[in-house]
């Protein structure tokens, strides 16, 4: 190639990067005009403010594809990229400027060439407890190695001692489990769900806080976040208003629903301190990452950005092992999918809630438990009887293990305690298991951390043929404590 030739392809190139340029800019123009003329609402503190537009679809587009050709695309089409998902090459989210309907949209940019795939950015919901308050317990003589917490006798789940109609010993041996660890403040388990009422008395020694170490979260295109107790996506952090040149975002993941409460307490609530109940982990630390609101309902979007954040913590030094996600819909979201992928391949294993609909995950499925992953495992619910409880899904193949899910004891907002049944309530036992394991072997593998708890688990009978491994979780054994006849 002569020197003319050079300079012609260079000359060419340059206007492209400041065509490029100009068009982000022009876009951002007309975010920001879309945004002061959203409708505004009520505020809590009686105020009002802006409805942040909530990103439509979500994208992912073929390797290779850079940001300045996706910005492009988007911009040719009068759209905007609001964000790539740093730690899941290749997908971003897109809001169109024209509010065209999202369906369409998705269809638009999935007939492209460049793109892999494109969906709608729909609503996923909490899986909905039966929450009532603490019922009377039966008063019972505590076995050696029972913590002080005047609520354990409450707790079956831990340790079943046939009281209240219960099945002695259908638990998860949880005070055998605790002769050899009772857990590490050296391992953090995110729970994926409401936020946690980190301020809760039974709670707050056991809440993640962002060591000095570590900087704060950082996002290309939303900007710096002050995450000092972890995450919250549901605050705008689909809008670029805190982007660069804005300063830094407030990441309060406090729960106001209640939900993730009881799930945060059922895998680390402080154990022997002479409050509340036990965790199965009396040490640990809890990351709150919050993608749903008060109501309970979230989008995918939100999910994706909470694990992007807990990944990025991860590859940053943050010990960030096991995510407990209690939440579910019967639609198959990819980018979901290759969020929790990416998680995996990061080394966090990822516990999903099997769904309360009675129903059978082979021919129904549910998401994300369905999703055929190395580091997902799926969990049912089971009664103090050992029996699969009534509202519990279940799948010979899908459903991996089983564990308590039936009027569970746990943690609630403002420092109370509720009983709850769902599946949502058994993940957080094998995410809590989970942890006692790491806890015990701090080395161990993805893949073996996952082998030891569906292979260790106490077979039941009752379910056989209802979940892989016809099994409950069992702590103790998951440690290498192998009960017989238990």
């Amino acid at each position: 190639m002569n020197r003319s030739n050079i300079w012609i392809h260079f000359t060419l190139a340059a206007v492209l990067v400041v065509f490029a340029a100009v068009i982000g800019q022009i876009d951002r123009w007309r975010v920001s005009l879309k945004n002061s003329e959203a409708t505004p609402s009520q505020a809590q503190d009686g105020s009002q403010r802006d409805v942040p537009s909530t990103p439509e679809i979500l994208v992912r587009f073929t390797s290779g594809t850079s940001l300045l050709t996706i910005r492009a695309i988007a911009a040719s089409n009068n759209d905007y990229m609001l964000d790539e998902f740093e730690e899941i090459s290749n997908l971003v989210t897109i809001d169109d400027l024209d509010n065209a309907d999202a369906a369409t949209v998705a269809a638009q940019y999935a007939a492209m060439a460049e793109v892999e795939y494109a969906e709608v950015n729909f609503q996923i919901k909490l899986e909905d407890p039966v929450a009532q308050t603490v019922s009377d317990t039966q008063t019972a003589e505590l076995p050696a190695g029972a913590p002080s917490d005047p609520l354990f006798a409450g707790q079956w789940a831990l340790n079943n001692s046939g009281l209240d109609g219960g099945l002695e010993r259908a638990d998860i041996d949880a005070i055998r489990a605790w002769e050899t660890t009772h857990g590490s403040e050296e391992v953090v388990v995110a729970v994926l769900d409401s936020g946690v009422d980190y301020n809760h008395p039974d709670l707050k020694a056991n809440i993640w806080t962002r060591p000095a170490k570590i900087g704060r979260y950082y996002d290309d295109e939303l900007g710096s976040y002050e995450d000092e107790r972890g995450f919250d996506a549901t605050n705008g952090n689909g809008e670029p208003s805190h982007a660069k040149g804005h300063g830094i975002a407030m990441s309060d993941p406090m729960d106001d629903n209640g939900h993730g409460t009881h799930c945060a307490g059922i895998i680390g609530a402080e154990g022997d301190n002479n409050e509340g109940i036990a965790g199965v982990n009396w040490r640990v630390q809890i990351m709150p990452l919050k993608f749903m609101g008060r109501s309970g309902y979230g989008n995918v979007n939100d999910a994706i950005e909470a694990i992007n954040y807990a990944i990025d913590r991860k590859t940053n030094g943050v010990n960030l092992r096991i995510i407990s996600a209690s939440f579910g819909s019967a639609t198959n979201s990819k980018a979901l999918r290759d969020a929790i992928k990416a998680a995996g391949d990061a080394g966090i294993l990822f516990v999903a809630a099997a769904g309360n609909d009675s129903s059978n995950n082979d021919r129904w499925p549910h998401y994300p438990s369905n999703y055929d992953l190395p580091n997902l495992i799926s969990v049912a619910a089971l009664d103090r009887n050992d029996r699969l409880a009534s509202f519990s899904n279940y799948g010979a193949k899908s459903v991996h293990v089983a564990a308590p899910g039936k009027a569970i004891l746990s943690t609630w907002l403002g420092g109370g305690y509720r009983e709850a049944s769902g599946t949502s309530m058994a993940a957080p036992y094998v995410a809590g298991t989970a942890a006692l394991i790491i806890a015990n072997q701090p080395n161990i593998s993805l893949k073996a951390l996952r082998d030891r708890l569906l292979g260790s688990a106490d077979e039941i009978e009752t379910i056989n043929g209802k979940v892989a491994t016809s099994s409950r979780v069992c702590a103790a054994n998951a440690l290498g404590m192998i009960v017989k006849g238990h």
